[in-house]
C-alpha cells in the first residue's frame, strides 16, 4: 500500500494530503482550450488520448498528492443506454429511461462501452508523476444516479413529491445500480486507481425516514465490496444532517465533508479521517482570508488525519495561482 492509502486507513503518518475535487477540469487555461475543441463532454470523457492528459494537468502545476480521472458520475447512466447531454448553463439533460432494456445489459456491454475510461485510468496509472502518489477513481452513488436517470436533469436542490410514489421501481432500480456501480469500481481499480470516492451528491434531499433505506443500505454494500479489494473508499453524501449516522453505519475509510459542516463539531463525533469542508469560494477572495482558514483547519486537525480538500468542487472562475498558493500553503506548515 501506499503511504497515502495508509493514512487513509487511519495510519498518521505524518502525511498532510492534498487533491482538491474537480482538480482536472474548467478552472485550467490548458483545460478549457481542450474543451473548446471537444463541444461533446461524454465523447471527451472517452477520448483515452485527451483523458490522461486533462487528469495529469493539474500534478503538472501543484503539489497535489493524488490525480484523480477525468470523467463523470453520469458516464454509468450512459453506460446503460441512457442518451445523456450536457448543456451551457443547464447541466446535464437526460434522455427517456427504459428500466426493461438497462435489465437486459450485460456486464460485459457496460464494461465495453466504458473501456476508454478504464484504458485511461491505465494510462494515468502508468504516469511518471504518479510515482509515491495515488490516482482517485470514483462513481456516483446509486440514489444520486438514481434521481439524475428519472428526474433527467439536476434537481436543483428540489424534489418532486411525486418521484417517491412508486417504491418498488425505486429499490428495483437502486439495486441494479449498485450492482453496476461495483463492476465500474472494480474496472477502475483493476486497470490502477488506489484510491475510491463515492459521491451521493443528492444525499441531502432525503428525508430521514428513507435515509437507511436509499442512501445507508447502496453505500455501505458499495463500500464493503471496495474494501474487500483493499482499497481505500471515500464517502461524500453532500448535505446529509448527520454524518454520524452515515459514519456509523456505512462505515467507510474516509468521510468527506461539505462546507457547511462545522469542522470542530464533526471531530467531536466522527473517529475516521476526515477529508474537505473548505468553501471553494475562499478560493475566489483575498489570500488573507484563505490563510485563515486554511490555517483554522491545520489547527483544528492538527493530531488528527485529515485530507486538505474542498467542501464541493473547485469554481470555474478560481485562478490557478490561488490554488497554487493555496497548496503551498498545506504543504509550508
Amino acid at each position: 500500500m501506499t503511504p497515502i492509502q495508509l493514512y487513509l486507513l487511519g495510519k498518521n503518518n505524518g502525511f498532510r494530503p492534498v487533491w482538491i475535487m474537480r482538480q482536472a477540469g474548467r478552472y485550467l487555461p490548458e483545460f478549457r482550450k481542450i474543451r473548446k475543441k471537444n463541444k461533446n463532454f461524454i465523447k471527451l470523457c472517452l477520448n483515452k488520448n485527451l483523458v490522461p492528459k486533462i487528469t495529469l494537468q493539474p500534478l503538472e502545476r501543484f503539489k497535489l498528492d493524488a490525480a484523480i480521472i477525468f470523467s463523470d458520475i453520469l458516464m454509468l447512466p450512459y453506460a446503460l443506454g441512457q442518451d445523456v447531454q450536457f448543456e451551457k448553463n443547464l447541466g446535464p439533460i437526460l434522455g427517456d429511461l427504459n428500466i426493461k432494456e438497462i435489465k437486459n445489459i450485460t456486464n460485459k456491454d457496460f464494461s465495453m462501452k466504458l473501456k476508454p475510461v478504464y484504458d485511461s485510468v491505465k494510462i494515468v496509472s502508468k504516469s511518471r508523476l504518479l510515482v509515491n502518489k495515488d490516482l482517485i477513481g470514483f462513481a456516483g452513488s446509486p440514489w444520486t444516479i438514481l434521481l439524475y436517470m428519472m428526474n433527467k436533469s439536476s434537481p436543483k436542490n428540489k424534489l418532486s413529491s411525486k418521484f417517491l410514489e412508486d417504491k418498488i421501481l425505486i429499490k428495483e432500480t437502486l439495486d441494479l445500480l449498485c450492482n453496476f456501480t461495483k463492476l465500474h469500481i472494480h474496472n477502475q481499480i483493476k486497470n490502477g486507481a488506489t484510491i475510491i470516492q463515492l459521491f451521493d451528491s443528492w444525499a441531502g434531499l432525503v428525508k430521514n425516514n428513507y435515509l437507511e433505506e436509499y442512501v445507508f443500505k447502496q453505500n455501505k454494500k458499495i463500500v464493503d465490496f471496495v474494501k474487500r479489494l483493499n482499497v481505500p473508499v471515500i464517502c461524500f453524501p453532500k448535505g446529509i444532517k448527520n454524518y454520524y449516522d452515515f459514519v456509523k453505519y456505512v462505515k467507510p475509510n474516509v468521510i468527506s465533508i461539505d462546507y457547511n459542516t462545522n469542522p470542530k463539531k464533526i471531530l467531536k463525533k466522527i473517529n475516521i479521517p476526515i477529508q474537505g469542508g473548505i468553501n471553494p469560494k475562499l478560493l475566489l477572495g483575498s489570500k488573507k482570508k484563505l490563510k485563515k482558514e486554511v490555517e483554522k483547519y491545520i489547527e483544528i486537525f492538527k493530531n488528527y488525519p485529515y485530507i486538505f480538500n474542498l467542501g464541493h468542487g473547485i469554481l470555474p472562475e478560481t485562478k490557478p495561482l490561488m490554488v497554487e498558493y493555496f497548496i503551498n500553503l498545506i504543504k509550508q506548515k
